[in-house]
């Protein structure tokens, strides 16, 4: 049981570097708001993947996986906040970010708003976990671990990644830089918002 763990930590951990939404999100709130910010965004997206892995130990994520017209429609509203996010960015890159009244709240919302938003978080728990999960345990229980385990590599490679930017916001906080990375984020987060959109 402890090789099949160790062999589904590493297919998780390679899964969690891959750069995806969740990232560009991050980058938006760390690089723009700070380091408190940031962590308080990877706290919103840490909540999104225990919504899914709930959902999906309890089953009902297989429910959506399976229903065509449920999945489309969470898509397209998750493709949609992706790019509403990336019209934001682009409208006024360079922008000093304006004092948001609850802005707390607000980091924790939108990490939580774009991770619960993906439906390929439920597609890729329901058709990837029980294939990972340790045959020694019950099938609900190995998927809940194997959840607790993302959630865990997520929680630290996207906090790392948060106090990465937050040594190098004194670059990031040039003004020349500060469009350019708006920009980029911009571009990057409509671009996922289309591929949501767009991928079967």
């Amino acid at each position: 049981m402890l090789t099949q763990l160790l062999t589904a930590t590493g297919v998780l951990a390679l899964l969690t570097l891959v750069p995806g939404p969740d990232m560009a999100v991050v980058t938006k709130r760390a690089v723009s708001r700070g380091r408190a910010d940031g962590l308080r965004t990877v706290a919103g997206i840490a909540a999104g993947l225990l919504l899914w892995g709930a959902l999906t130990v309890a089953g009902l994520a297989a429910l959506l996986a399976a229903s065509a017209e449920v999945y489309l429609a969470v898509k397209l509203a998750g493709a949609a906040y992706l790019c509403f996010l990336g019209v934001q960015s682009l409208r006024r890159p360079g922008a000093e970010p304006a004092p948001v009244r609850g802005s707390a709240g607000s980091a924790w919302r939108t990490g939580l708003v774009s991770n619960a938003l993906n439906p390929k978080i439920a597609v890729f728990y329901t058709g990837l976990l029980p294939a990972l999960a340790p045959s020694g345990l019950r099938p609900a229980t190995g998927m809940a671990l194997l959840v607790l385990i993302h959630l865990v590599l997520t929680v630290a490679w996207l906090g790392t990644y948060v106090y990465v930017l937050s040594r190098a916001r004194r670059f990031f906080a040039r003004p020349r830089v500060r469009r350019a990375l708006d920009r980029a984020t911009g571009v990057v987060l409509i671009g996922f918002g289309i591929r949501v959109a767009t991928t079967p």
